[in-house]
């Protein structure tokens, strides 16, 4: 399988503040692959970067097989990129918006009522966005991203704000779309989002790529404590070594139908982030 991305020392500077350092990875066709990380890191700067809307002030980025400086209308027109309300108008229906959009495109628009329906919004077609919800705006701007059928698909924080239904929503779409083969470059400062979706990730820290890899084998790596937390019926943890000396009590336990549940202790990215950064992802 081909890599969708390349990125070599990627580095970006802002009135002197080097908002990238050295970034360097590659992410395979076909894979949700995620950025992880506070605001402020860099994620969305490097989302600019890839997409041709930045330049970089050293290094190389390659998006299907091109320089990202250097990419044609064709090339833009195999990219969906999501940003907070990007490209969204206001006094237009949610229909007219995808319309909009379908003829710069030049796609057929008997596709938007299918992409409305499968993201739950044709009943509002006729909606101006103005008077919608931030969770409807949300997946109208997905269903936006979405309408060239693009081969690779950017998300910057799609579920930022959202409440539990419509992430949920929004989180089945996207795993339609890696079925379809869609490459997706997912940032966000949700640890539960990256370790759900994601096939790999890379934590960022003020410009740095700190750790990267499959998420829970980043959370075995620094699973530390290597412990079992049981807790019984009667509502008592107990915690105990993860290895064959624990098994005869838990056997006992078990006997005695006393368990009520039952954890590793393997650390979230969210603790592992704090680990290497003092810092938490919020």
């Amino acid at each position: 399988m081909s890599d969708a991305v390349i990125a070599k020392d990627l580095t970006v500077k802002f009135a002197g503040r080097q908002v990238l350092k050295n970034v360097t990875f590659a992410i395979q066709e076909g894979e949700i692959w995620g950025l992880l990380g506070p605001s402020g890191a860099g994620k969305t700067t490097l989302v600019k970067l890839l997409t041709g809307q930045l330049k970089q002030g050293g290094g190389y980025a390659e998006l299907l097989g091109k320089d990202t400086r250097e990419l044609s209308a064709s090339e833009h027109g195999q990219i969906g990129i999501m940003m907070d309300n990007f490209g969204l108008y206001d006094r237009l229906s949610v229909y007219n918006n995808l319309s909009f959009y379908a003829d710069i495109y030049q796609v057929s628009h008997s596709r938007i009522a299918d992409i409305l329906k499968s993201i739950d919004l044709y009943e509002a077609r006729h909606t101006a966005v103005a008077k919608l919800s931030k969770g409807m705006k949300n997946r109208l701007s997905l269903a936006r991203a979405l309408m060239n059928h693009p081969r690779i698909l950017f998300l910057d924080e799609p579920t930022s704000g959202l409440d539990p239904s419509t992430t949920r929503e929004i989180h089945a779409i996207l795993r339609e779309e890696k079925k379809k083969g869609t490459t997706i470059f997912l940032t966000t400062h949700n640890m539960y989002e990256a370790e759900s979706l994601c096939d790999h990730i890379a934590l960022l820290s003020e410009g740095n790529i700190i750790e990267y890899g499959v998420p829970a084998d980043i959370c075995r790596k620094y699973n530390h404590l290597n412990k079992l937390q049981v807790t019984l019926k009667g509502g008592e943890r107990v915690l105990m070594e993860n290895d064959g000396t624990s098994a005869l009590r838990i056997k006992e336990y078990l006997e005695k139908e006393w368990i009520q549940t039952i954890h590793s202790t393997e650390p979230t990215l969210e603790t592992v982030f704090l680990e290497l950064t003092g810092k938490g992802l919020d």
